[in-house]
């Protein structure tokens, strides 16, 4: 564990985010963090198929950065880098 240097501006919002969410600052940054991440390796999908992989994540164990770079994508098989399917 280790401690993160935000703005006030950022604490503010995961505060707000937080209470409408039920979930403590930290679990709201987490969450914003995991699908941050998941969203820069996976472009092509969308809010719900990140929601998805998270929850895949957590039935095998928790968020593996190694699992999801081999893992294909919920949804969604695996094409030509543009997204376009011949």
């Amino acid at each position: 564990m280790g401690i993160v240097k935000i703005s006030d501006l950022m604490h503010e919002n995961l505060r707000v985010a937080g209470n409408a969410l039920s979930r403590s600052i930290n679990a709201q940054a987490e969450h914003w963090m995991r699908v941050g991440m998941l969203t820069e390796m996976h472009p092509d999908l969308d809010y719900r198929e990140v929601c998805q992989l998270l929850i895949q994540a957590e039935l095998s164990g928790g968020l593996d950065i190694a699992a999801t770079v081999t893992a294909a994508p919920p949804g969604k098989p695996r094409g030509p880098a543009n997204g376009k399917q011949h």
